[in-house]
């Protein structure tokens, strides 16, 4: 597991309007992308549930790349 203070993520600007419209926290995206259920998706892209949050991103070198983040259960929830 990759140490929360080494942890880098750089996120896209729609991850970032995604998650302030969701209320989803930085930290809530670092624990997905930590401890969630992880599956691939097209792209080398990586889906990744955890709690009522999921996280699309990738992994680059030296960074995660956040693409989006979706409340789990429907849009938003509902």
């Amino acid at each position: 597991m990759v140490s929360d203070v080494l942890m880098e993520i750089v996120m896209s600007r729609h991850a970032l309007e995604q998650a302030r419209e969701r209320g989803i926290s930085i930290n809530e995206i670092k624990k997905a992308v930590q401890r969630g259920a992880k599956y691939f998706q097209e792209k080398n892209k990586i889906a990744s549930d955890y709690t009522y949050i999921r996280v699309i991103f990738k992994k680059e070198k030296d960074f995660y790349f956040i693409i989006t983040v979706i409340i789990r259960g429907g849009q938003d929830g509902k």
